[in-house]
């Protein structure tokens, strides 16, 4: 395998900017801030969303306003019944 034909792997911080919540691992990304956590520099990557705040994986439960929708459907269900 050719060397210069492969991304370097680097140490990375994924940082939750909700929860504040970190995530290390090794990615391709490279960014100009940089923290030492126990005395290893990672790259500090900064997100809105990951796993630990996305209410699909924290199974939050978001309420719908599904009467309203209903209400709308009947209504124009009867405009239509009404034409014929």
């Amino acid at each position: 395998m050719k060397p210069e034909g492969h991304p370097t792997l680097n140490n990375v911080c994924f940082v939750d900017v909700s929860t504040g919540h970190k995530f290390l691992t090794k990615s391709t990304m490279k960014s100009q801030r940089k923290e030492t956590i126990d005395g290893v520099e990672y790259n500090l990557v900064l997100r809105d969303v990951t796993s630990d705040s996305h209410p699909a994986y924290t199974g939050e439960k978001r309420m719908l306003d599904i009467a309203g929708r209903i209400e709308k459907f009947t209504s124009k269900f009867k405009r239509v019944n009404a034409t014929k």
